[in-house]
């Protein structure tokens, strides 16, 4: 095939994609008979396709873009980089920017997570958050302790480790068999929450309290680590109840369970704090991280671990025998230090903390539509639950949900100009999560749009 033109037409790009291109979590029957959208350039909180059509970016591009799009001294950090040292791995060798980046990243974690171990992306992060548990306790003399345990519905990444973690059983299902020795518990949708749950501190109680159950039900001699998202995002933000992650932090130290904080979407700024842990008042014995970490402009992700559990690799002839040949890519490590410059000087985390009221009563509008049950969230960072019957909070089959999300929800929204996502891991929701740069001016857009969409949305119940 001849090389793409320099500036290639639209229907060149759209012949070349269905051709070439083979997507992520994409249908593609969808193309058969449809464009695939093309958006070739971004600026601030927006998106513009190869035609020049524009979308508010309602979900930071994939809880990713937390300072938007076309901020020039980023792509100058990369490009100095680039210059300078365009890669060396972390192989028995290190270099300046991730040392440096090592150093400060550690400085905003809680407590003593000290020790900073790079990876290309968020599913790797957990991957590797998976492996130091089980190694680290066979280096303790705690051979047996390799189960992992998660909640319902959770998302934690594709590769065969975090899939396993994940709680989603028809992602899994196309893979399978995958690792064995993980486990699920009740997640803390509160929405949802049994009938008898009538106070969210006792929900909270009550889901924590099912974590102790399966480590004692499996043997806490077999139990490794606990993996739980500050702020849940399949399913459609989850927020922890009032104590909840301070009864599982009680619950990980009486059974040596390892608590990891998976805050590849929460941590930097989503929640309004560098990391959901600290919002919520906990301390995680890792956190796994990526995504903001460089606002986008480079691919970096991130497990972070405690001073103790590094302790048994300073003995010996020890290693962690697992890496990435780009994790800790010297032009994302020089690019995530650009990010966290802006983070600082431009006060991103007080602005998110300033505005996530204003955000939460903006969506909460919509609760007069018949077909909104439940807006919540936290931060930058919401889910909208889609209803048939708000009295009795009755959800949709799964046709019916195929024919409201696929069906209509999905391009009815990018047609209005928002981008964001109609997801039904679990009940159907409308997922937002905008640039951590945003203002009143884009909720009230994002309200808007959303609210033309759902109108017509109700009409179809």
């Amino acid at each position: 095939m001849a090389p793409m033109d320099q500036h290639p037409t639209h229907d060149r790009l759209q012949q070349a994609a269905k051709d070439h291109l083979w997507m992520h979590f994409t249908r593609h029957s969808t193309y058969a008979t449809q464009d695939v959208p093309v958006i070739a350039r971004g600026e601030g909180a927006y998106l513009y396709d190869d035609q020049g059509k524009r979308y508010l970016d309602g979900l930071s591009g994939l809880f990713v873009s937390q300072l938007g799009h076309g901020r020039v001294e980023l792509a100058d950090a990369a490009a100095k980089q680039a210059r300078e040292l365009a890669f060396m791995p972390l192989w028995s060798y290190a270099h300046p920017t991730a040392i440096e980046l090592a150093e400060r990243v550690a400085g905003y974690a809680p407590g003593d997570l000290n020790r900073v171990f790079f990876t290309t992306g968020g599913g790797e992060a957990v991957e590797s958050a998976w492996k130091l548990a089980k190694q680290y306790f066979k280096m303790t003399g705690k051979h047996t302790k390799h189960k992992v345990i998660s909640r319902a519905i959770a998302y934690h990444g594709t590769p065969q480790g975090a899939l396993s973690i994940t709680g989603l059983p028809g992602m899994k299902a196309p893979f399978e068999p995958l690792v064995p020795s993980t486990f699920r518990v009740p997640n803390t949708n509160f929405y949802r929450a049994p009938a008898h749950a009538d106070d969210e501190r006792a929900f909270g109680r009550w889901a924590a309290d099912r974590i102790a159950e399966a480590i004692e039900f499996e043997g806490p001699d077999t139990v490794a680590a606990v993996f739980l998202e500050p702020v849940q995002n399949s399913g459609g933000c989850f927020p922890p109840p009032p104590g909840y992650f301070e009864r599982v932090r009680e619950i990980c130290d009486e059974y040596d369970v390892l608590l990891v904080s998976d805050e590849v979407i929460c941590a930097f700024g989503r929640l309004g704090y560098m990391f959901g842990a600290e919002r919520y008042g906990y301390q995680p014995d890792i956190i796994t991280c990526a995504k903001g970490l460089t606002s986008g402009y480079s691919p970096l992700g991130a497990m972070i671990t405690t001073d103790r559990l590094m302790e048994p690799f300073h003995h010996g002839h020890e290693s962690f025998a697992h890496g990435y040949t780009f994790g800790g890519h010297p032009v994302s490590t020089a690019v995530a230090m650009a990010n966290l410059d802006i983070f600082e000087n431009e006060k991103v985390l007080e602005g998110v903390r300033a505005n996530e009221d204003a955000f939460r009563s903006t969506l909460e509008r919509l609760g007069d539509l018949p077909i909104v049950g439940d807006v919540r969230g936290a931060g930058f960072f919401y889910g909208i639950e889609l209803v048939k019957d708000k009295a009795t909070k009755e959800t949709f089959d799964h046709d019916e949900a195929e024919k409201l999300l696929r069906g209509y929800l999905s391009k009815a929204l990018l047609d209005e100009g928002l981008y964001c996502r109609a997801d039904d891991r679990g009940d159907p929701v409308v997922q937002l999560a905008p640039p951590l740069i945003c203002d009143q001016e884009h909720f009230d857009e994002i309200e808007q749009i959303l609210r033309v969409v759902l109108e017509k949305a109700s009409s179809m119940i």
